[in-house]
C-alpha cells in the first residue's frame, strides 16, 4: 500500500512538472511588428510588375504627356496570357502601371483626357484593369496597381485642385475592381528646374487607399506597408532589417538608399524593402531589347539578394506592342521557375537531428525540432535572458550543400543582429567557419561554398531578444 502510494504522487507530480512545462509564456513581441496583411504580403515573396501604356508604343521610358492617345493600340491584348506566364513562373500576384508619369489612365478614367476612352484600342471602349483584375482572379493571383501621382499631362497638375483629382483616380481603381493587394506610389518627378511643382497630399492618398482597400499594402520610399530597397537592380543589403524610421521622410523624399537598402536595427515603423528590377534593360516593352533579356545566373542572383535577404521580389515583365508577354520573357522565367523547384526540392536536413544549447523552459514547445517541422508558426526559441545559442545539426549520413534558409518567426519581430554557420571537418576533427552574416528576418538564404559534412552549427552570436527560429533548411544548387 505504501509502495502504490509513492507511485500515485510520483505520476502525480510528474504529470504536474508536464504541464509546468506546457505552459511555458512565448516570447513576448520584440519592438514593432508585423500586421497580419504585411504578413501575408511578405509570405507572397515573388510577384510580376508589369510596365504598360503609351510609352510601350513609342520606345521611350518616360513619356511626356504629349503623345496622342490614339497611340496606344495593342492588337491582341491577352492578360490571361500575362497571368497564366506569372502563375507558371511561380508568382504570386500581378502590379500594373494602371497610370505613369505620362498621365495616361488604362482605364476609362471621368478625370481625365488621357485614357483607353481616347485610344484606338477597341475604338476607345477597352479597360485594361478590367481585363487583367479577371485574368488574375481566374488565375488565383493577387492583383496589384501602381500610380503615378506624376502627371505629366492633366491640366491641374502644380495645383492644389490636383491632390482632389488624384485621389478621385485612386478612389476609381481601388473600388471599381475587386481586392487590391498592393497599391504603389512612385515618387518620382523629373519637371526640372522650371517645372510644375506639386506639394502631394500623402495623408489624403494613403487614406483614400485605405477607405477603399483596408487590407492593401502601400508602397513607397517610406511605406506604410513597404518599402523601396534603394535601387532597380532587385538586390537587397547584406543586412536588411525590416524597421524603418520614417519621420520627416515621404515618397520622392525618403532616406538615404543604403539606409532603405539595409533598414534601421531600431526603426520605429515596420516597413519591409520590395526589390524591383526588370527583366530587360528598360521598364517597358522595345524591340530593341528582344535579345537582351538577363540571364538565367542574373536573375538567379537577383533571386538569392532579394527573397534570399528578407525582401520580396517585384520583377518587371513588359508585354509587347501586341499585348503579349514576349516568348524571350516567358521562356527566361520557366527557366528559372524549373532551377528554383529543382534547387528547392529536396531539403537535405529532412531526417537530421537538432539539439539547442539553450530552450525556452526546457519545453518541448520551443524545443529545437521545430525548426525542421516545415510549419512556419512553430519555432525553436530561448529564455528572455539568451541572446546568443547555438543550434547543431546531425546529418543521417554525410551531405554536399552549398545553399543554407532560415527563417525568423516575425510576428513576434526581427531580432538576430549577427550569426555564423559552421561545419565539422572530420579531416581535422574540429568545427571550421563556414559563413558569417548579420540579419535574417522572414527569409534569408546564404549561398556557401559547396561542403561535405555530417555536423552542421548555427551559432546566433547577437540577438537584440531572445532568438525565435522557425526554420533551418539545407540545400544543393
Amino acid at each position: 500500500m505504501k509502495h502504490l502510494s509513492i507511485t500515485f504522487f510520483a505520476l502525480a507530480a510528474g504529470v504536474l512538472c508536464l504541464s509546468c512545462r506546457q505552459l511555458v509564456a512565448p516570447p513576448a513581441p520584440y519592438g514593432v511588428v508585423p500586421s497580419a496583411d504585411q504578413l501575408k504580403w511578405q509570405q507572397l515573396e515573388y510577384c510580376m510588375f508589369v510596365h504598360f501604356g503609351p510609352n510601350t508604343f513609342t520606345d521611350l521610358e518616360w513619356g511626356d504627356g504629349k503623345e496622342d492617345p490614339r497611340v496606344f493600340n495593342p492588337t491582341g491584348l491577352d492578360c490571361r496570357q500575362w497571368a497564366a506566364t506569372a502563375k507558371k513562373a511561380g508568382m504570386k500576384g500581378i502590379i500594373i502601371t494602371a497610370k505613369h508619369h505620362d498621365g495616361f489612365c488604362l482605364w476609362p478614367s471621368k478625370y481625365s483626357t488621357h485614357t483607353v476612352r481616347e485610344s484606338a484600342w477597341k475604338d476607345g471602349r477597352g479597360d485594361v484593369l478590367r481585363e487583367l483584375s479577371e485574368a488574375c482572379r481566374e488565375a488565383g493571383l493577387k492583383f496589384g496597381v501602381y500610380l503615378s501621382p506624376w502627371d505629366r499631362n492633366h491640366p491641374a497638375y502644380g495645383t492644389p485642385g490636383y491632390n482632389r483629382v488624384f485621389a478621385d483616380m485612386l478612389t476609381e481603381v481601388l473600388s471599381g475592381y475587386g481586392d487590391v493587394f498592393e497599391q504603389w506610389f512612385d515618387g518620382a518627378n523629373g519637371e526640372g528646374e522650371n517645372g510644375k511643382r506639386q506639394a502631394y497630399d500623402w495623408c489624403l492618398f494613403n487614406r483614400t487607399v485605405y477607405d477603399n482597400q483596408p487590407h492593401a499594402v502601400i508602397f513607397s520610399d517610406v511605406g506604410p506597408g513597404c518599402r523601396w530597397i534603394g535601387n532597380e537592380d532587385g538586390r537587397a543589403g547584406e543586412t536588411c532589417w525590416s524597421r524603418l524610421d520614417t519621420a520627416g521622410f515621404e515618397p520622392g523624399r525618403g532616406p538615404a538608399v543604403d539606409t532603405l537598402n539595409s533598414g534601421n536595427v531600431f526603426g520605429v515603423a515596420w516597413a519591409p524593402g520590395e526589390a524591383d528590377v526588370s527583366i530587360r534593360p528598360g521598364w517597358f516593352y522595345s524591340s530593341a531589347t528582344d535579345d537582351k533579356v538577363k540571364s538565367l545566373d542574373h536573375l538567379l542572383d537577383i533571386y538569392y539578394a532579394s527573397v534570399g535577404r528578407n525582401s520580396n521580389l517585384l520583377l518587371n515583365v513588359p508585354p509587347d506592342r501586341a499585348g503579349r508577354i514576349h516568348p524571350n520573357d516567358s521562356a527566361r522565367l520557366m527557366e528559372l521557375r524549373a532551377t528554383l523547384d529543382a534547387v528547392f526540392s529536396a531539403n537535405l536536413l529532412h531526417g537530421a537531428t537538432v539539439t539547442a544549447s539553450a530552450v525556452r523552459g526546457a519545453s518541448p514547445t520551443f524545443g529545437a525540432a521545430h525548426v525542421l517541422d516545415s510549419n512556419f508558426d512553430t519555432y525553436w526559441a530561448t529564455d528572455d535572458s539568451v541572446t546568443a545559442a547555438t543550434l547543431e545539426f546531425e546529418f543521417p549520413q554525410a551531405q554536399t550543400f552549398n545553399l543554407l534558409l532560415l527563417q525568423e518567426y516575425i510576428p513576434l519581430g526581427q531580432r538576430v543582429a549577427s550569426f555564423n554557420v559552421e561545419y565539422w571537418d572530420n579531416t581535422s576533427t574540429s568545427w571550421k567557419l563556414l559563413a558569417t552574416a548579420t540579419t535574417i528576418g522572414y527569409k534569408r538564404i546564404l549561398r556557401v561554398p559547396a561542403t561535405t559534412t555530417g555536423k552542421l552549427r548555427i551559432n546566433i552570436s547577437h540577438a537584440l531578444a531572445c532568438p525565435v527560429l522557425s526554420t533551418v533548411e539545407a540545400y544543393r544548387e
